[in-house]
């Protein structure tokens, strides 16, 4: 059977601004992401058993609580049943980092389902199966650098420039999103911007503060950070980044890293390559 191994790449927040809480609890939200080169690799092999196989580094999760798993159990209703899937999972984004390892990895799975099992989906037809998996997996179904609104949901695609960046990911300090995202002092009432007048500078990330906070190794990753370059955390952490003039500055600054975090020297990206993958095995 053929086999086909495809990226599942991180992305980052640039900038996190949480506008609001609404009744239902859930946060409206601006953000600009981009995708980065670091990406996990997913190995597909189709077969015709039927049946639905993981393994690999599941980084410690159950086979059918994986959202890889997941995604490939919620497209089966729509396949032929004897569509069947092999999937292996090489890890390389460190999870509860804020890069969306784990997001990516279920849109790359969904992704490469429609395409092997010859589904027929739609983008926004995936993308509604996503969103039942996590918030994020819409974003890395799209594939596109964007401007989100609302809880997330509401996208508009951007180019923008593109960086070398350092990622510098504290050892140990696995931060969990409900926790930071239910902390009463976290801010909920920052102005929306308008998007045409987006700078760095001007922008920041609402949960950065708390998280600094609650967790020194993310306080201690910044502070060597941002002697060097513009540097924010990512998400709601424990990952921060430097944004670099070119990669061999990046290269330079992660020889300089303190013992108490995982360097990552990699480049932003405007299209997701898992998209880029698929664009260029699968069409014709």
């Amino acid at each position: 059977m053929k086999t086909y191994t495809c990226p599942a790449p991180a992305k980052i927040n640039l900038f996190l601004h949480i506008c609001n809480q609404r009744d239902d609890g859930y946060h409206e939200l601006q953000t600009l992401f981009q995708f980065v080169e670091l990406a996990d690799q997913l190995t597909f092999t189709l077969n015709a058993t039927g049946n639905i196989t993981l393994s690999g580094d599941l980084s410690g999760t159950q086979v059918q609580d994986n959202l890889i798993f997941r995604a490939a159990m919620a497209l089966k209703p729509y396949a032929v049943d004897e569509a069947g899937i092999e999937i292996f999972i090489e890890k390389n984004i460190p999870s509860g980092a804020g890069l969306g390892g784990g997001s990516s990895d279920a849109a790359t799975t969904l992704l490469m389902l429609n395409q092997l099992w010859q589904l027929n989906l739609s983008l926004n037809e995936l993308a509604k199966i996503g969103l039942g998996l996590g918030a994020d997996v819409p974003i890395f179904i799209h594939g596109h650098a964007a401007f989100a609104e609302g809880v997330g949901e509401t996208l508009l695609n951007v180019s923008t420039d593109t960086n070398a960046i350092l990622l510098a990911m504290p050892k140990n300090c696995a931060i969990s999103t409900a926790k930071i995202f239910s902390h009463p002092n976290l801010p909920r009432n920052t102005a929306k911007i308008d998007f045409k007048d987006y700078q760095f500078s001007q922008t920041h990330n609402d949960c950065q503060a708390i998280v600094k906070d609650l967790y020194p190794q993310v306080a201690n990753t910044l502070r060597w950070l941002v002697e060097y370059a513009p540097s924010r955390m990512t998400g709601t952490g424990a990952c921060c980044f430097a944004l670099l003039p070119d990669i061999n500055s990046a290269k330079a600054l992660a020889s300089q890293s303190p013992n108490f975090v995982d360097c990552y020297v990699t480049k932003t990206s405007n299209v997701s390559s898992a998209h880029t993958f698929i664009a260029e095995t699968f069409t014709a």
